[in-house]
Order: structure tokens, then sequence, then C-alpha cells
């Protein structure tokens, strides 16, 4: 006598957007845990954090407890602060390490306010020389701000209009159209369209 293995039912799209809203909370919980954490090993109090960021100690105090969530560029602030990077800082021990990366299981976390979403495609580890993310910007989302650090950066914009600031220069990009810069020149981005945007995003040194 044969018996049928039984296929879960597929999470419906409502499923799938409150198990994607519940890891971003989590993450976002376990990024100001793990900010403090590091604060306290380095021997910083909160106010000398503050002043090396350039930001408020209630501001600081709010990301620490999860009551705030930082931008893209209080996130760097942060970071270089304190010696790390953005990944990280929201790393789980081990889980972020290996080859395979599967849809559906890669950490992903929000970066701004607008609700865009940081999915890393190269697991976090001190071996890599490269960093790989998809950036699924909401329309308005991006940096809130400049951003300048060693490195590299290409990027390829797979669906919606994307705007990148190098230096002097703003370039408007669509779906198809690819970019490349030092990252050492101050830049920004943003999505100014009305639909949601993605975009792969490489970098080197690893730096998110």
């Amino acid at each position: 006598m044969s018996t049928k293995k039984r296929v879960p039912p597929k999470p419906t799209a409502r499923q799938h957007r409150a198990s994607t809203k519940q890891q971003a909370d989590e993450s976002d919980g376990r990024l100001g845990g793990n900010i403090k954490t590091l604060r306290t090993i380095k021997g910083l109090k909160l106010r000398e954090l503050a002043a090396r960021v350039g930001r408020s100690e209630s501001l600081l105090s709010k990301i620490e407890t999860g009551a705030a969530l930082p931008s893209v560029t209080v996130l760097h602030s942060i970071v270089a602060a304190l010696d790390t990077t953005i990944g990280a800082l929201y790393a789980e021990n081990g889980r972020d390490r290996g080859i395979i990366a599967r849809a559906g299981e890669r950490p992903a976390f929000v970066i701004d306010q607008a609700g865009s979403k940081l999915e890393r495609l190269i697991n976090p580890d001190p071996g890599h020389l490269l960093q790989g993310n998809l950036h699924t910007l909401a329309p308005g989302g991006g940096s809130e701000g400049q951003l300048a650090h060693v490195g590299e950066e290409v990027g390829f914009i797979v669906e919606g209009q994307f705007e990148l600031v190098v230096g002097d220069e703003v370039y408007l990009l669509n779906a198809g159209d690819s970019f490349v810069f030092r990252s050492e020149i101050p830049h920004s981005y943003r999505n100014p369209g009305k639909t949601w945007t993605k975009v792969v995003w490489v970098s080197t040194p690893p730096s998110f």
C-alpha cells in the first residue's frame, strides 16, 4: 500500500509579509543589542559614542533599545566609530556563514523610515573580499544622507527607478541600467518613483 507524501501548502502573500516583518523586527532588535554590547566591550559610554557619531545621546539610546530605526548614514557612522561592519552587527552566531544562501532564508532588515529593506546575498564572513546585497527601496526611500568610505561599488537596477548622486553629479537610472564608482566619493541614493525599486549592489571591501 503506497502512501502519498503530504506537501505543505505554500504560504499566502499575507503570511509571507507577516513572516518578513517578523524577521525584520527581530533583526532590528538584534541590531540595537549588538551595538550596546560592542560599545560596552570597547569601554565607551553612550555620550562618548554619540560624540563620535555626531548624533544625540537620546537617539543612540533609542537605537540600542530598538525604539528607533537608524538610517543607513547613521549606521555607517556607528560602525566606523565601533570599528566593525553593519553586517557584523546584524549577524547571528553560527547562522550567517556558508557558500549558498537560499531564497527566503537570507538575512534581511529594514534600512529607512519608508520601509525599504536590504537582503544580504553574500553571507557575512571575515574572509570575504566582496559584499553583495539586494536593496528593495520603497517610494521615497534611500540613504537619507551622504555616505563616504573606502572601497568600490557596482550595482544593477532590476526594476523601478533609481536616483544616484556621486559627488556633484546626479544620475537617474532605470531597470537594466548599472553603475560603478569609488566609495570614497560622497554619494547618496533614493527611489524617486511611485513604485518599489530593486537594486543588486556589490561592494568591496565589506562595510555594510
